[in-house]
């Protein structure tokens, strides 16, 4: 009896073993499922160059029909800024949560220098190695992580390798005319773009453009990017993804939107023979535009395009049926009239929007003060990513702010840099420090009145490193607004007596984020480069009586030389001076011949 009673026991055994094994793999199962579910999809829409204004939704003249659905249905932030207000430090806080000043890479360390001397974040900065961002952070929680469109912050300084060899980086002449072997070299580059990308840790990226759009392929191409877009979500449906689509609009003149339209086969990879058609077809987007009561020749074309791509994204979102579970935030990179500058009025200030069924309410208007540095840490949070000792953040997450749009122990004010300009920005106000380092300083005292502009622009160029030289004030080294009642910040308040109790204010705010930072900046934190102010008052004035438009400089007619140029030899000095010195030199030779043929005594 005890060999069948033993073999019951086993069979009952294996049974329970196999029971709860089966119920183990059916928890794991759910988990990952329930997982799968608990954390959302992410697309980061981010786009170029783009004011409120030409949203409807933020009361816009314009056709944004998706925008406007897509806030209807989640939360508008009507006082969403980026940190830096041109393309590459902007991106870089979109991509890593951090300041661009804070950027350790060493394209950043070879412009400024180290830790110990003033900042000037703008075209200069970089994704590091070490793959402290979104893309790669993301990966290692569980996402697939993709990228589409522009990405502008390549570096050969820190990539070195990537521009070695057959399958290094090509530099294509501005002088390249379209064709075959254009088209190779464009093929190749976003090829490459790819392999860049999935080294800082992107799983996937398609359709890339490197930066903005060079000749002779530099037309907008919307299709191109959504087409890519449209195969990673079906390709990933399953989630949990994230995707960071970057469209080159609206970059540029307004004209140069609508031209772009009648260049359909021009992508970021060249001239192709087709595309798929996944958005409304140009020529019927054009005539609903008219239909609208809009000029479709006009700004509106290339805000109902882009529009237009995001209606698709959406599309695609609802028919695969993950809408309901897909976080989508819509954000331009900064403003278009002020760039450069750390105006809020058509530069720093942004249009953002979120929609997320799953995790906020629709209809929602937030107006705390949010930045694009939140948006990683936000990302973060939601994926469940465990975020590395080593990796800098700036910002906070903003999912506090997903159920109501407020927060009781939200942040009061802002922090944001351009160049040799800083800033802080409260509900109501902001106050500007312009600190040009040493160096600056001294090329500002020696520039000709010509050159003063490009030497006391932020960034150190003409073009968009002036166009918030329209603001009395741009060049001033300290600057106050007052928002609600200047909302252009065209009246500075800097040096009125009753504002001396503000201005203390201000500063003493500004003063607490640069000291987080760490980096010298002026009087506020002595050190390396910075500089105290009041050293170029002369050329403040001077500077203020100069025509700006755009590239083009015109200084009035008598206006005195610039106190500490250096004054440069006429044409007829420069002649004579080197008549004088070529006649030194001969009567030298002439004497040294006599001295050899002296017979000596």
């Amino acid at each position: 009896m005890i060999g069948p009673v033993r073999n019951v026991f086993h069979l009952i055994n294996l049974t329970m073993k196999s029971f709860f094994s089966f119920s183990l793999l059916c928890l794991s199962v759910m988990g990952a499922s329930a997982d799968r579910e608990e954390r959302p999809n992410i697309i980061m829409f981010l786009i170029d160059d783009q004011n409120p204004s030409s949203i409807a939704a933020f009361g816009g003249e314009t056709y944004t029909p998706n925008l406007d659905r897509m806030a209807e249905e989640g939360m508008k932030f009507t006082r969403a800024y980026v940190s830096s207000s041109v393309c590459t430090p902007s991106r870089y806080s979109f991509l890593t949560g951090r300041y661009a000043g804070n950027s350790y890479s060493k394209l950043y360390a070879e412009a400024v220098g180290d830790i110990k001397n003033q900042g000037l974040p703008g075209f200069n900065v970089a994704l590091e190695r070490d793959k402290m961002n979104v893309g790669n952070v993301l990966r290692e929680a569980g996402y697939t992580t993709g990228f589409v469109g522009k990405f502008h912050l390549t570096s050969k300084s820190d990539f070195p390798e990537f521009y070695k060899g057959k399958n290094g980086w090509i530099d294509i002449s501005k002088d390249a005319r379209p064709g075959p072997e254009s088209s190779a070299q464009f093929k190749h580059n976003e090829r490459w773009m790819r392999r860049y990308l999935e080294s800082l840790g992107f799983s996937w990226a398609k359709n890339v453009y490197a930066e903005n759009m060079p000749k002779p392929y530099s037309e907008h191409n919307p299709e191109w990017t959504t087409v890519a877009a449209l195969e990673f979500i079906e390709e990933n449906k399953d989630g949990p993804f994230y995707l960071h689509l970057c469209s080159t609009l609206l970059h540029g003149p307004d004209k140069s939107w609508r031209k772009s339209m009648d260049h359909p086969l021009i992508t970021g990879e060249g001239e192709v023979k087709s595309l798929p058609e996944v958005m409304t077809p140009r020529a019927e987007l054009l005539k609903t535009i008219k239909e609208k009561g809009f000029d479709p020749d006009s700004h509106v074309a290339g805000e109902a395009w882009i529009d237009d791509s995001l209606g698709a994204v959406m599309r695609k979102l609802k028919e695969l049926e993950i809408d309901d579970n897909t976080l989508v935030i819509f954000a331009p990179d900064h403003g278009r009239d002020g760039k450069a500058s750390v105006f809020s009025h058509g530069a720093a200030q942004v249009p953002m929007i979120m929609r997320w069924p799953r995790g906020i309410p629709a209809g929602q208007a937030c107006e705390e003060l949010v930045q694009n540095i939140d948006l990683v840490p936000t990302f973060f949070e939601l994926g469940k990513a465990e975020k590395p000792a080593s990796y800098r953040i700036d910002g906070r997450s903003l999912t506090s702010l997903f159920r109501e749009g407020k927060a009781s122990d939200w942040r009061s004010h802002l922090y944001l840099e351009m160049g040799a300009a800083r800033a802080t920005v409260t509900k109501d106000w902001t106050y500007i420090a312009v600190r040009h380092t040493k160096e600056q300083i001294a090329a500002i005292k020696k520039a000709t009145p010509q050159n003063l502009p490009k030497a006391m622009s932020y960034i150190g160029r003409l073009g968009i490193g002036v166009r918030g030289a329209d603001r009395p004030g741009f060049f001033d080294e300290d600057q106050l607004y007052h928002l609600k009642s200047d909302p252009k910040e065209m009246k500075n308040l800097a040096n009125q007596k009753g504002q001396a109790s503000r201005v203390r204010e201000m500063r003493n705010l500004l003063q607490q984020d640069l000291e987080t930072i760490g980096r010298p900046f002026g009087e506020f934190l002595p050190g390396g480069n910075a500089a105290k102010p009041g050293q170029i008052n002369e050329q403040i004035a001077m500077v203020k009586q100069i025509e700006i438009k755009g590239k083009k400089v015109i200084v009035p007619e008598g206006l005195k030389r610039n106190p500490g140029e250096v004054e440069e030899p006429s044409p007829d000095n420069k002649v004579k001076k080197k008549a004088k010195r070529e006649a030194r030199k001969k009567a030298r030779e002439e004497a040294k011949a006599n001295d050899q043929n002296t017979p000596e005594k």
